[in-house]
């Protein structure tokens, strides 16, 4: 479903990047990225699914739920996974670039980057998340 979600981004001529937000064995929200659109850096498929996940759940905290999302979430994201206390992270592809576990999961200070009680498990569908992104950039240097 999240690679699902990455491909309206990608229709949309968005990085495409998708997720979905589980609750108790039901999708309670997607998203997809919309910086482009939106003209803002923060309007990332993450945050968008956050905030929906949260008016879905008429509250802020998400420690019920599991992100699925297509590739491994900035810090920002990471930091929003943190502050909504999302029960578990699971991601495919890795951000060898700009994802949170490239800094050791911690800030400067020690403290965890997500929630200490967040599972967070990365790979899953590594090579078709890959892929999706792969080809969106190849195109767009194509043109």
């Amino acid at each position: 479903m999240a690679l699902r979600e990455a491909m309206h981004a990608y229709d949309a001529d968005e990085v495409p990047i998708g997720c979905v937000i589980v609750c108790k064995g039901q999708v309670i929200a997607r998203g997809y990225n919309y910086t482009e659109r939106l003209h803002d850096f923060t309007a990332h498929a993450e945050m968008q699914a956050y905030t929906s996940a949260s008016e879905f759940l008429n509250g802020k905290s998400l420690h019920e739920c599991t992100l699925y999302v297509t590739l491994e979430p900035c810090v920002m994201c990471a930091g929003g996974a943190y502050n909504t206390r999302l029960g578990r992270i699971v991601f495919g592809a890795y951000d060898e670039k700009r994802g949170f576990s490239k800094f050791g999961n911690h800030c400067d200070n020690g403290q965890s980057i997500v929630h200490p009680k967040c599972e967070v498990v990365g790979g899953v569908l590594a090579d078709e998340c890959a892929q999706v992104l792969t080809s969106f950039f190849r195109e767009k240097r194509s043109n």
